[in-house]
């Protein structure tokens, strides 16, 4: 019987069951079960007092954590989100203060910036790695800029020597959302523990969780505290704590709880053996997918490893003479599961073309405190653009279970469709 297309009406080439990703066992189940026979859920209190840094749990996570990634301070938090808050707050973020950030990652690391009442000023992104393009970031800078908040995404390390290089030069911090990236390396150091703050995510999706929950790491005693404090009803605790910088000190509930915590014990054990599969599973359907012409699969940069949150690959309709949205379409058809062909562009959000976030008036893009010029308009980001409307596709990895019968079936249905290419541009609109 002759081959044909599943989107022009031949049977689809992958029919497996795929599980989705799960991290959790039972060592996590008994970890949260003697936290609730403990009747301690959480021993954080809102006030200077022995309890200020919370529980057992957490206390003994926080320590695991600073073992595991060679760093001298880890701060639990309830999410990447209230992590990247809190390192923002704690390295003095002043009202009106620029901070530039890419447009290519998740909308937390841009509204954790104008939660403080500062600025984000987005930066393009490389082609190759999909990280912030440190030529870009430089040419951004004005004298509002206070920092820069570099995403490692998908699981590969932005150029963060050159991007230390340029806060260096310019006296501005930087703080890595290393959401995506727990365990990946970057000239012998973890990302995330390179810049002056590092932010991890442990949600529900990512290689370890807790659920919800975060960890903010850095080797500076004065930012720590800060971000302990931030994290905790910093207004409550200062007198008590004898703090004298007030700059930031309003207090949330960014706290984590035992359960998470007993959770993120167990789960940091597992952390090596999960990158290790995800590594040798994506480098086996990259050998898979090496001779699909204008295809490319995951770069993985010298002195870098990649983690693999997600598969990213680029398509160059310039080669294949089809526009990526036709070969994502016969891709879904044939069954590939957790495929993507878009990611975000910040800049592009309502939030930032309409510059509207507190109240109605365009605070605080259009209050006193701000005297810089910021646009957001369309082309501002070029490579970014250009790669969500026709060049990105994604395996979404950290979604579902992978094994070599589903690698392989994902392989063949790439294949299948390359030997039809041609077709697409003919019979799909």
């Amino acid at each position: 019987m002759k081959e044909k297309l599943a989107i022009l009406g031949g049977e689809k080439s992958f029919n497996l069951e795929v599980d989705s990703y799960n991290s959790l066992g039972a060592e996590e189940v008994s970890a949260a079960q003697e936290v609730v026979k403990s009747g301690i859920l959480s021993q954080f209190l809102g006030e200077w007092d022995a309890d200020f840094y919370g529980g057992p749990k957490v206390k003994e996570f926080e320590n695991n954590w600073s073992e595991f990634f060679k760093i001298k301070h880890s701060v639990s938090v309830n999410s990447c989100t209230s992590g990247l808050m809190v390192a923002l707050g704690a390295i003095g973020l002043e009202p009106g203060d620029e901070v530039i950030v890419s447009p290519w990652t998740m909308s937390a690391s841009a509204t954790s910036i104008l939660v403080w009442n500062a600025i984000p000023v987005f930066a393009d992104i490389e082609p190759e790695t999909f990280n912030l393009d440190p030529i870009s970031i430089e040419k951004n800078i004005t004298k509002y800029t206070k920092a820069i908040v570099v995403t490692n995404i998908f699981g590969h390390a932005a150029k963060l020597n050159e991007i230390m290089s340029i806060a260096q030069k310019y006296n501005l911090k930087v703080i890595e959302d290393n959401a995506q990236a727990p365990g990946a390396k970057y000239y012998e150091k973890f990302t995330g523990c390179v810049s002056d703050i590092g932010v991890f995510s442990l949600n529900y999706h990512k290689h370890i969780h807790t659920g919800e929950g975060g960890m903010c790491v850095t080797n500076n005693d004065v930012l720590a505290e800060r971000m302990q404090l931030i994290r905790n009803h910093a207004e409550s605790v200062i007198g008590g704590k004898g703090i004298k910088n007030l700059t930031n000190m309003i207090g949330f509930n960014f706290r984590m709880g035992e359960i998470e915590a007993a959770i993120g014990v167990e789960q940091l054990k597992k952390l090596t053996s999960i990158i290790s599969e995800k590594i040798n599973w994506s480098n086996y359907i990259s050998e898979g997918l090496v001779n699909l012409k204008g295809l490319k699969t995951p770069i993985v940069k010298e002195h870098c490893s990649h983690v693999y949150y997600s598969y990213p690959m680029t398509i160059d309709d310039n080669i294949t003479g089809v526009h990526r949205d036709k070969i994502y379409q016969a891709l879904v058809a044939e069954g590939v599961p957790a495929l993507g062909n878009s990611y975000v562009n910040l800049h592009l959000f309502p939030i930032y073309q309409n510059k509207i976030a507190y109240g109605s008036n365009g605070f605080p893009w259009s209050s006193d405190i701000y005297k810089g010029s910021v646009s957001y308009d369309k082309g501002i980001c070029p490579v970014a653009e250009s790669m969500n409307d026709r060049i990105y596709l994604d395996l979404g990895v950290s979604h579902i279970k992978l094994n070599k019968e589903i690698c392989d079936s994902i392989v063949e249905s790439f294949k299948k469709v390359w030997r039809h290419i041609d077709l697409l541009n003919t019979k799909i609109k």
